[in-house]
């Protein structure tokens, strides 16, 4: 009567599509704490590099060094400075052609500021939606394993004449070790997913400001500035205003 009921017995006498089933789950849960270490690493530094360069955007250095710098990709560059660098670019390009209207001159940053901001976007998102496939699917393949393995059990019943619970026990446990691993793979990914998407909603909060701040930096002094102004005292003219 006294049976061993270990995990790692009961994986080993489950039936094959159980330990399939199991398989499946423990590799679907080493991908997520994979994705979740890297997630966890990325945002940490994309926010650490965000800070890093809006601290040098209102230290007081021009509009045209910080181009500069961001254009020579000196050091980490941070998603917010992709940002700054794609509509300060377009705004020059701008002002080289001798665009004179001023809301074509900001309309035409804030497009690429936009265009960048997504780009930036998807990367940060990026692998975001596997913890939640991992979160809601873990739970029900789990489920899976555990139904396929109980009739497994109750059909191994069917050819004896006397059954008892010594005789249920062992196969029931077998197949409800495939919902706990289950939840096992989808308690993590839900808590990282809903964690990081609270962060990324931050971060997109963060950037979003900058582009509104940036263009109103742009708007008050591409008012004051003169058109035909050469595109190199661009920033210089924008720094002023700040």
């Amino acid at each position: 009567m006294n049976q061993d009921l270990s995990i790692i017995t009961l994986v080993l006498h489950a039936s094959v599509v159980v330990q399939i089933v199991m398989l499946l789950l423990l590799a679907v849960s080493l991908a997520s704490w994979s994705v979740i270490f890297s997630k966890v690493i990325g945002l940490k530094r994309v926010r650490d590099d965000n800070e890093e360069f809006d601290r040098e955007f209102w230290a007081g250095r021009t509009l045209q060094e910080l181009f500069q710098d961001a254009s020579r990709g000196n050091g980490p560059v941070s998603p917010q400075e992709r940002i700054f660098a794609a509509g300060m670019r377009e705004f020059m390009k701008l002002r080289e052609r001798r665009v004179a209207d001023v809301s074509t001159l900001l309309d035409g940053a804030r497009r690429a500021m936009r265009a960048s901001y997504q780009r930036e976007m998807d990367v940060i998102e990026s692998r975001l939606d596997f913890l939640g496939s991992v979160g809601s699917v873990s739970p029900y393949v789990g489920l899976f394993g555990t139904v396929w393995g109980i009739m497994h059990a109750f059909t191994g019943l069917a050819n004896m004449q006397q059954v008892s619970l010594a005789n249920v026990a062992p196969g029931i446990a077998e197949a409800l070790v495939a919902t706990a691993i289950g939840l096992f793979a989808a308690i993590p990914a839900v808590l990282a997913y809903n964690n990081f998407a609270r962060s990324i909603d931050r971060i997109a909060t963060q950037m979003e400001s900058f582009i509104e701040e940036f263009s109103n930096i742009l708007a008050r002094n591409t008012v004051q500035a003169n058109p035909a102004q050469p595109s190199t005292d661009a920033g210089r003219a924008a720094q002023q205003g700040r």
